[in-house]
């Protein structure tokens, strides 16, 4: 009996006693007359047993046959497991055609002894609201894990999740690197624009912490990454995390693709990067976007279009510097690279010329914040001394 039948029965033997009245019982019981009067016929007739609902101990009328319990447990038993009651339940409408709601599937799960749920407790953390527009910040990290289980090499997912709306785009390399976080970041201006600030943590990856040189020092300049330069010619202001929880918007994002995303890959049987890739642009992120995107609470995008003419070749590459020798000659990565007597402007000896590397390991010169034509110079390769000939 529960607490509202065993007040019943405090009541009715009150009556049976003559201390209470029937309509000072309703009272009691805020009850009608009416119905306090079935409730006493019922104690007179069967004791404290007519007190219980006559349904109590009877099967639900709205509860799954079951063969259909059968099925989904067998069918998460073989296909899912490890999969959460929630994202089991959605691959189990979607392949198997078993709709089952993920509370219902999760009390079948756990009565079989196939699921069990998962207490975490961590330190508490006061809560920090969302940006109000679109592209106002967006958190930036990536996430090396073993994506494909135990089919292929672990590599790293590179990942931006917008502050506000919870936007996420992302891809698959082999490891975290600068070129990565330059190509992940040209993928998000291309699609939505130039975001207003970029939240990241302090890896080599992203940042540059090393003292300033002498001559950086006499110029006033602190070192920069590629990357970092990169954003400050885009105008993007870098704010930088002092540990994994500032920027738990993207880390917890990352724990949503380590359990969905790997399972998705597990079920499609795909063990290589770029089948992973296709399946993440194709399929999966507008999926979880579609599902996990919020509205953000200002409607105006904060994105800034990228200006008419600017080229992101020029500016998410690898850029340095070289003096021009009295031969009017340039060397990098071990080439040479001869200035034509032809131009009709072209750099003195000793003068410095950028050289600019992009990200399809093309090579280019630039001099005054122009280009500069230059041409390879192709030395001769020693020759091969025949085996047993001795110079």
């Amino acid at each position: 009996m529960g607490n509202k039948e065993l007040l019943r029965a405090k009541v009715m033997e009150m009556v049976r006693q003559g201390q209470l009245t029937l309509r000072q019982a309703a009272g009691r019981l805020k009850r009608s007359q009416r119905q306090v009067k079935r409730i006493w016929a019922r104690y007179q007739a069967q004791g404290d047993a007519g007190l219980l609902h006559g349904n109590q101990g009877r099967p639900s009328n709205r509860r799954l046959d079951e063969a259909i319990q059968e099925s989904a447990l067998e069918a998460y038993r073989k296909y899912y497991p490890g999969f959460g009651p929630t994202l089991a339940a959605e691959k189990l409408a979607e392949r198997q055609g078993i709709r089952v709601d993920h509370e219902t599937l999760r009390r079948w799960l756990m009565a079989s002894g196939q699921w069990q749920r998962q207490r975490r407790r961590s330190q508490y953390r006061s809560r920090r609201t969302r940006r109000e527009r679109f592209g106002e910040l967006v958190q930036f990290d990536g996430s090396p894990h073993e994506w494909f289980e135990d089919r292929g090499p672990a590599c790293c997912l590179m990942n931006m999740v917008d502050d506000a709306r919870g936007i996420s785009l992302a891809f698959l390399c082999e490891q975290e690197t600068t070129a990565a976080a330059m190509r992940l970041l040209w993928a998000w201006i291309e699609r939505y624009g130039i975001p207003q600030a970029l939240y990241c943590d302090r890896k080599n990856a992203f940042v540059l912490d090393t003292e300033p040189s002498i001559e950086d020092q006499l110029a006033g300049v602190q070192p920069e990454s590629p990357f970092q330069r990169a954003c400050r010619r885009l105008g993007i202001e870098l704010i930088l995390a002092h540990s994994p929880q500032a920027k738990g918007r993207v880390e917890r994002n990352h724990g949503v693709y380590q359990d969905r995303f790997v399972k998705e890959l597990r079920l499609e049987g795909i063990s290589c990067i770029e089948q992973a890739n296709r399946l993440l642009a194709n399929t999966y992120l507008p999926a979880i976007n579609a599902r996990f995107a919020k509205a953000a609470t200002e409607p105006e995008d904060a994105h800034v279009p990228l200006v008419d003419g600017t080229d992101l070749r020029d500016v998410f590459c690898f850029e340095e510097q070289r003096v021009v020798s009295r031969d009017y000659v340039l060397q990098f990565e071990r080439r040479l690279y001869q200035v034509p007597r032809r131009l009709r402007q072209r750099p003195r000896p000793a003068d410095r010329v950028v050289v600019r590397k992009w990200l399809d390991g093309s090579v280019h010169f630039y001099w005054k914040d122009k280009p500069l034509l230059v041409e390879e110079l192709i030395l001769p390769q020693p020759k091969e001394v025949p085996a047993g000939l001795s110079a």
